[in-house]
């Protein structure tokens, strides 16, 4: 019997995001081959945070060391680590105590069934990390200047409410309709911040009034 794990994070920015589809598919997944679920762990927390930061990702790995677990199984990579530097090291960690982890969305195994490294599985698995990390630079690059130009054509916005300024949530929608687009396409607050040069707080109250 092949012992098993489920690891389930969303990004805390996102209220709209639960656990709960991830770890339903990869406990079906784990029904159809026969692995035995020992533990499911589940979070919320921004995928760039390190691993200290994430709790419930530091208890499964202090949990793996002290019982025999097969496999961490996560529904992609970006579960795994905030960068391919980070991910690619928690994955050697779980490699050096002969723990594979196997990624749904691609269908991968970076263990083989002998516990040595499934060389082709570990090459994809770094070009597909290097990749989304490009798509993402690049999605953040093509808003940013997209921002700058609007800003351009339209002219910028005040930011916050000023000393004693009693503004409608209406108002506060209106004079940060920017935020506003970008919450709504679903963008991090980190990322709505880094985009209209606003602070979080600011997208923070944007974000609790819708």
């Amino acid at each position: 019997m092949i012992n098993a794990v489920i690891y389930s994070r969303v990004s805390s920015d996102s209220e709209r995001q639960d656990t709960q589809r991830q770890t339903t598919e990869l406990k079906e997944y784990a029904n159809r081959v026969g692995y035995n679920i020992v533990e499911v762990y589940e979070e919320k927390v921004s995928g760039f945070k390190k691993n200290e930061q994430r709790p419930i990702f530091s208890k499964m790995l202090e949990d793996i060391k002290a019982n025999q677990i097969d496999k961490v199984l996560v529904w992609e990579l970006s579960r795994i680590g905030r960068s391919v530097l980070q991910s690619l090291q928690n994955i050697q960690t779980l490699h050096d105590l002969k723990v594979g982890i196997y990624i749904k969305n691609f269908n991968l195994e970076t263990l083989n069934d002998d516990k040595t490294p499934n060389n082709l599985s570990m090459f994809m698995v770094q070009i597909l990390f290097s990749v989304a990390n490009m798509e993402s630079q690049m999605t953040l690059s093509r808003l940013q200047s997209g921002y700058r130009n609007h800003i351009k054509k339209n002219g910028n916005q005040s930011v916050g409410r000023k000393k004693g300024n009693t503004d409608s949530d209406e108002k506060i929608l209106n004079r940060h309709s920017d935020v506003v687009r970008l919450i709504k396409r679903g963008l991090s607050i980190r990322n709505v911040s880094a985009i209209t040069n606003k602070s979080t707080n600011t997208v923070l109250k944007v974000k609790r009034i819708i």
